[in-house]
């Protein structure tokens, strides 16, 4: 199993309100530079939220939600202290609860 962390939020938060494109292209554009592969998805309306584990969490986010899915622990923490206003959490998959973590409900 894979440890997986993420930031959650509404999704217009994420993808309006706030400059997220802007920081993903840019770690993107530093792991190309550095032949690192990616290893951070974001994702609507998220699945994995739906998960027992997760429920509390997922009650405190406005729908329609999106996160930001990564391995790496560190760069959850820097999107939480940019970002500001999002929940956070981390799980293992797959699971008994969460088979494809990169998946949405859509």
């Amino acid at each position: 199993m894979t440890q997986f962390h993420f930031v959650a939020a509404s999704e217009r938060f994420l993808t309006e309100e706030e400059p997220l494109d802007e920081v993903l292209r840019e770690r993107r554009r530093n792991y190309a530079e550095n032949g690192k592969e990616i290893d951070f998805w974001l994702v609507r309306q998220p699945a994995f939220l739906s998960a027992p584990q997760l429920a509390d969490l997922n009650q405190r986010i406005p729908q329609p939600a999106a996160a930001v899915v990564s391995s790496d622990a560190s760069f959850i923490t820097f999107l939480k202290l940019r970002l500001e206003y999002v929940v956070t959490g981390q799980f293992e998959a797959p699971s008994a609860e969460i088979q494809e973590p990169l998946a949405s409900n859509v």
